[in-house]
């Protein structure tokens, strides 16, 4: 880049928020339409990438999916599965690419509406004024972590699954992880893998199969054209968003992750956690209908498989179905932490939102930014990088620029119509920012 974009006293047409993979997208299709904005990032680009995920981290989708606007995958693998180093890289070379207003380093404290319509943009490089803004911050702001942790013996390190990083950085003994979404499933693997003993909290994720009948299951889906339904499409569009992610992984070039084989190889298995005492833990009676569980939304997703080749005429090599390979024989009710040698536990519990930071009227009794397509009630304020913003991909590299393609459209759209009205030094008006533009 040039000279980095000014913020203190300055003036934009559009700010973004957040220089992850959203932001970035919606600064490429602002900058094709002439827009002028600025991309604020509180840290570096490819921070949550190269900050909260493991050493052996990797994507669940392969290659081809990475589809930024004007950057899509072109390396040499596009049906393996990119580490982490290599995803900081894809999207560093993208700023590379296209040269984005990028201010890095900075961080937005307070986001106000002035009477006038015009945004307010609190920074700690200063503050800024802006007709439009986009928060592209994405859902993952702050690690939970259940406020059951705090009664763990002092003795027994605890980690947020955001501040794993290997097997090496955990104290010598077992390790409890509590949690079974991508997170918790792949760094048990990553224990496992590592001659850890590990106990797993299975929770009611789902899984899938990572390949089946010749391809990944994700090429199957895609060409379903399962990844491009519209999440209005739901009659519970509210659960939907809510939806853990299936467990899988990518590692060595993709495989299942099969919690009943762990249990064979020697990993101890428990359902949810509910209770922590001065030395024990206990669990929840639903182990075994949470493994079923898992094992029948897999099966049933390769059910929809089998449907769409034979009502395509698809040739496809037949495959046997799974056969589970360790019933539970009595669920563990209870662990004993000592006698167990648990030293550590990860919390694979997940993140919550934090927009405290915007003080303006737009959020549900949940917290949740009211939306349609990431268009908020709020004119001239819009969201990009949510989960299930508009379909499955939203926020992933597969589809976040198909949502940020809408943005930018009705940005633009509501830029012009700002022109025509002459209400240049205003924010948009409430019909500019409800133009149905596709």
């Amino acid at each position: 880049m040039s000279a980095e974009p000014r913020l203190a006293g300055a003036h934009y047409t559009v700010a973004v928020i957040g220089g992850g993979q959203a932001g970035l997208s919606i600064s490429h299709g602002l900058r094709e339409r002439g827009v002028g904005h600025v991309v604020v990032e509180a840290n570096r680009v490819g921070h949550e990438w190269r900050e909260r995920r493991w050493d052996s981290f990797c994507l669940v989708t392969p290659n081809w999916q990475c589809r930024l606007p004007g950057h899509p995958y072109a390396g040499s693998d596009p049906n393996g599965f990119m580490v982490r180093d290599e995803i900081v890289r894809y999207l560093e070379e993208y700023v590379t690419a296209f040269r984005p207003p990028l201010v890095e380093g900075v961080a937005v404290t307070r986001l106000r509406r002035s009477a006038t319509g015009v945004f307010e943009v609190t920074t700690t490089a200063g503050e800024f004024t802006a007709d439009q803004v986009v928060v592209a911050t994405g859902p993952y702001h702050r690690p939970r972590i259940p406020r059951i942790a705090e009664r763990l013996p002092a003795a027994v390190a605890q980690f947020h699954s955001s501040g794993y990083r290997n097997p090496g950085q955990l104290p010598d003994g077992a390790v409890l992880v509590v949690g079974t979404g991508q997170s918790g499933c792949q760094i048990a693997e990553d224990l496992h893998l590592a001659g850890r003993q590990v106990h797993l909290a299975v929770g009611s994720a789902p899984r899938v199969a990572r390949f089946y009948r010749g391809q990944d299951c994700v090429a199957w889906l895609d060409a379903m054209g399962h990844y491009t339904k519209s999440i209005d499409g739901f009659d519970d569009a509210d659960a939907v968003r809510l939806r853990v992610n299936h467990y899988v992984t990518g590692r060595d070039g993709g495989r299942d992750i099969d919690l009943r084989a762990f249990a064979r190889d020697g990993m101890r298995l428990y359902g949810r956690l509910t209770e922590v005492g001065a030395e024990r833990l206990e669990f929840a009676d639903d182990l075994k209908v949470n493994l079923d569980h898992a094992d029948a939304v897999a099966e049933g997703i390769k059910d929809a498989i089998d449907a769409y080749i034979e009502a395509n005429g698809i040739e496809a090599p037949e495959e046997a179905r799974y056969v589970p390979v360790w019933e539970p024989d009595g669920e563990p009710g209870e662990l004993d932490l000592a006698a167990a040698g648990v030293t550590s536990v990860v919390w694979a519990t997940g993140f919550t939102r934090d927009h405290r930071w915007i003080e303006i009227p737009v959020f549900d009794g949940r917290g949740y930014p009211m939306h349609w397509r990431g268009v908020s009630s709020v004119p001239g304020l819009y969201f990009l990088g949510l989960p299930w913003q508009h379909s499955w991909g939203s926020g992933r590299f597969e589809a976040v620029g198909r949502d940020a393609e809408f943005l930018a459209n009705h940005i633009d759209a509501s830029r012009r119509l700002a022109d025509v009205c002459g209400t240049l030094t205003g924010a948009p008006s409430a019909l500019a920012s409800a133009l149905p533009i596709g």
